[in-house]
């Protein structure tokens, strides 16, 4: 698994606006049983202050600096400080939720099951990289990392790079996917409180893929999404760097993200599709 150099986003939304939109989106598309770890982001999006430092991984809807993954598991560096987080499942959680966490997290082929994709709008894209990990701390920021070992772990981390027809875009989707509801509920709420410092890291595609490495200090958007147990993250940036076309970017990256995440749902809580 290569995880590439990191970038600057594109703009500054708030990102606690963010946050609520995509709540509001989670309410529309899922039942309760879907929601209700990401509820419980909402108690601790009230008690948790925003980190002030800046990681150098692939960033969210803030400003992030550049450097590479290497970075993020370098020997001897000091643990990163975390706020001490708690999450707890609400009084009326689903009876079937135990049911559905006992099962096994989602496997790569369940969360990407085709190399070619077609979208309903008919836009096409193609899989250009595969990884996955049950080390997850490989994947993301020491301070993700650390958020995440307050709870029960993070059990995989999977990772598809996709570029779309023109061959122009390269947009990230990673899944990881947890032990408890209440830690994939954590880690949605500080990643949308501060995607600078809570994150994944983007793959670089493979030689064979023929596509060109993102230049580091590049444009990016960065989007994510709860199911049951995981969290849905997607990275987009044009191939050569540019800041043009962030609407066009911004599109691909979402709709990519939602293919993965209702992958991911059916694969999780197939009675709710």
């Amino acid at each position: 698994m290569t995880f590439g150099d990191q970038g600057m986003p594109y703009g500054t939304p708030d990102p606690y606006t963010q946050w609520v939109v995509e709540q509001e989106r989670i309410r529309r598309r899922r039942r309760t049983r879907r929601a209700v770890a990401a509820g419980t982001g909402v108690v601790l999006v009230a008690a948790i202050t925003a980190g002030a430092v800046l990681y150098t991984d692939r960033g969210g809807e803030g400003t992030a600096a550049a450097a590479s993954s290497s970075a993020a598991s370098s020997a001897g560096a000091p643990s990163p400080a975390v706020p001490s987080v708690a999450a707890s499942l609400p009084s009326d959680a689903p009876s079937a939720l135990p049911s559905l966490l006992s099962r096994p997290v989602i496997r790569p082929e369940q969360a990407f099951p085709a190399k070619s994709v077609r979208l309903s709008d008919g836009a096409r894209y193609e899989r250009v990289d595969l990884a996955t990990t049950s080390d997850c701390a490989k994947g993301m920021s020491p301070e993700l990392a650390a958020l995440i070992e307050q709870g029960r772990g993070c059990e995989r981390l999977t990772a598809a790079l996709f570029t779309d027809a023109d061959r122009r875009s390269q947009v990230t989707v990673t899944v990881l996917s947890f032990r408890r509801a209440e830690d994939a509920s954590s880690v949605f709420a500080m990643a949308s409180m501060d995607p600078v410092t809570y994150q994944v890291v983007s793959l670089d595609p493979p030689p064979a893929a023929g596509l060109p490495t993102v230049p580091p200090g590049s444009a990016g958007v960065f989007r994510r999404l709860m199911t049951v147990r995981s969290v849905v993250f997607a990275n987009g940036q044009w191939g050569d760097g540019s800041e043009q076309d962030e609407a066009a970017i911004t599109e691909q990256t979402e709709d990519l993200l939602r293919y993965v995440d209702d992958n991911v749902v059916a694969y999780e809580d197939p009675d709710s599709v």
